[in-house]
């Protein structure tokens, strides 16, 4: 992929600021099992390197995971890195695995190859073989380094809008067939997301045939941000992140409530628990759901089990409520919701999503300096008759660049930190 779609990929995902907010229906709670977390396979101060083709180039699914992690985690000291090349193979990762993987000194590395590898025609047994071959190669480097690695099966192409889909998305299916067993030697974490997106698309084939509202992938297989969702949100909740954010439960008819994750305050309930209001004070921040983001909500679950951001507010006189944060509106509810328990965490409003997508902006400006590091940098290949200049100066760029990353990086934490906010629940006029 060019510089130039880089950063168009990058211009791409960079959120704007909705115009009304969005209302949702009562949401599911997040199952037990997903909200601790301790088998997520990412850890605080990780240094994480994305390895891929271009998919893995576009900064799409890759942002969105860093996003994930950067407003779940606003103490996590992660460091990001994507050496994603257009084009690509696992051929060329393990070619270039120990100068721009290693080298970077991480600590886990996602390894996202074989949509170039499996040729877009017919299964070639030879071209799975070498696949599989340089899949180990990859794997035997890294563990042997030390590295935690998550491998993953590509996404599924979509056949509605890719030329030979039809015959391409069977032959993924046996050509990615060798990664689990290989993940199973080498003991590292696995991800099939070809069948999680797969089954996601051909629910989307049957929703929306002619692809008009459901588009993940622009050309069939590169990102369009509803992709980048959709891969991210496969790979996440395949490691096992936690499902939730926060939660706050507030019982009107006492005046009392509980929370998990946040601290509340200051509980008042309105005369006749017409409404109530309370101070909320989380420890991170939801995903800052983007408008092109929701025609895939119906299939990532909702994100009820990535972004569960929850409300629940129990003997509330029957009618429909605002939910206010700092006086801004971001979703109507009725009391029977409220009562079930909604989760805020897919409104597209207010002062938590504003402060979340600025989040999400400036992880896209840091990534511009990334992209350009690897790129300028990185991949940087001297002639011979300037070999030992390049031996000298080349550490020092990367050093010095780097140091800038670390600052804006620096700076994305503090755009993350808590906040303590207003909420109030009050009559629809």
């Amino acid at each position: 992929m060019s510089r130039l779609l880089l950063f168009a990929a990058l211009a791409a995902v960079i959120g704007f600021a909705p115009d009304a907010p969005v209302t949702r229906a009562a949401e599911p709670k997040p199952v037990a099992a997903a909200a601790d977390g301790n088998d997520f396979f990412f850890k605080p101060n990780d240094r994480i390197v994305f390895l891929g083709d271009s998919i893995t180039a576009q900064y799409q699914y890759s942002t969105y995971i860093e996003l994930y992690l950067t407003t779940r985690m606003p103490k996590g000291n992660f460091t990001f890195i994507n050496a994603g090349i257009g084009g690509d193979t696992a051929n060329g990762g393990a070619a270039r695995f120990q100068s721009q993987v290693l080298a970077e000194k991480p600590t886990a590395i996602t390894i996202n190859f074989g949509m170039n590898d499996g040729g877009y025609g017919g299964f070639n047994p030879d071209a799975c073989k070498r696949f599989a071959e340089r899949t180990s190669a990859m794997l035997d480097m890294a563990t042997k380094a030390g590295a935690r690695v998550a491998l993953l099966s590509p996404n599924a192409v979509d056949r509605r809008n890719k030329s030979n889909g039809k015959q391409y998305v069977e032959t993924q299916k046996q050509f990615y067939a060798p990664l689990k067993e290989l993940a199973a030697q080498h003991k590292v974490s696995f991800v099939d997301q070809y069948a999680i997106t797969r089954a996601a698309t051909d629910k989307m084939e049957v929703d929306d045939p002619m692809a008009k509202k459901a588009v993940p992938y622009y050309d069939g297989f590169h990102t369009a941000p509803p992709g980048g969702l959709l891969m991210a949100h496969a790979i996440l909740t395949g490691l096992n992140a936690p499902a939730l954010v926060s939660d706050v439960a507030v019982d009107a008819s006492a005046g009392k409530a509980d929370a998990k994750s946040c601290k509340v305050g200051d509980v008042s309930v309105l005369p006749n628990t017409a409404g109530v209001s309370f101070t909320r004070t989380d420890e991170a921040l939801p995903l800052p759901v983007q408008k092109d983001w929701l025609p895939m909500l119906p299939y990532t679950n909702e994100l009820k089990d990535l972004n569960y951001y929850g409300l629940t507010v129990k003997g509330l006189k029957d009618g429909n409520y605002v939910v206010s944060v700092d006086g801004a509106a971001v979703g109507t509810y009725s009391a029977k919701d409220l009562a079930a328990g909604v989760n805020v965490g897919n409104a597209t409003a207010g002062p938590v999503w504003e402060q979340a997508n600025k989040v999400l902006q400036a992880i896209n400006a840091k990534n511009g300096l990334v992209a350009a590091r690897f790129n300028d940098v990185v991949r940087f290949n001297a002639p011979a008759w300037l070999a030992d200049v390049a031996a000298e100066r080349k550490p020092a760029e990367l050093a010095k660049r780097m140091e800038k990353i670390d600052a804006a990086q620096k700076d994305i934490y503090k755009l993350a930190a808590p906040v303590t906010r207003k909420w109030d629940v009050k009559p629809a006029q």
